[in-house]
C-alpha cells in the first residue's frame, strides 16, 4: 500500500436469529427495513416444536420489521421496542 492509500474498514455482517412461537402457523416470513419491506421477505423454518426461526446476516444498524404469518401481518410479541407505521399498526425494532 502506498503512503497515499489508506485501509478502509468495512463492518462485518452479524448473524441475527429471529424467532416466532406459533404452533398453528403454516407459513411464516419476516420482512422489514433490512430487505426494503419486500413482501416475500425471508422465510422462517419450523423447528417441529412450535417455534419458527431464521438467521439474517446484517450490517450493524437499527432495523424495523414485521412477521407475515399465513398471509397476515403480525407483531413480534417478544419485542418490547416498537414504532408506529403509516398503516395504523406498529413495527418491531431491533439493533445489530
Amino acid at each position: 500500500m502506498s503512503k497515499h492509500q489508506t485501509a478502509v474498514a468495512h463492518p462485518q455482517a452479524d448473524q441475527h436469529t429471529m424467532t416466532l412461537k406459533d404452533s398453528d402457523a403454516k407459513l411464516v416470513t419476516i420482512t422489514g427495513s433490512f430487505c426494503h419491506w419486500a413482501p416475500e421477505g425471508h422465510p422462517l423454518r419450523h423447528d417441529g416444536h412450535g417455534t419458527w426461526k431464521t438467521t439474517l446476516s446484517l450490517q450493524p444498524g437499527r432495523y424495523e420489521y414485521r412477521f407475515i404469518v399465513d398471509g397476515e401481518w403480525r407483531d413480534d410479541p417478544d419485542c418490547a421496542e416498537r414504532v408506529p407505521n403509516p398503516f395504523g399498526t406498529d413495527n418491531s425494532v431491533f439493533e445489530v
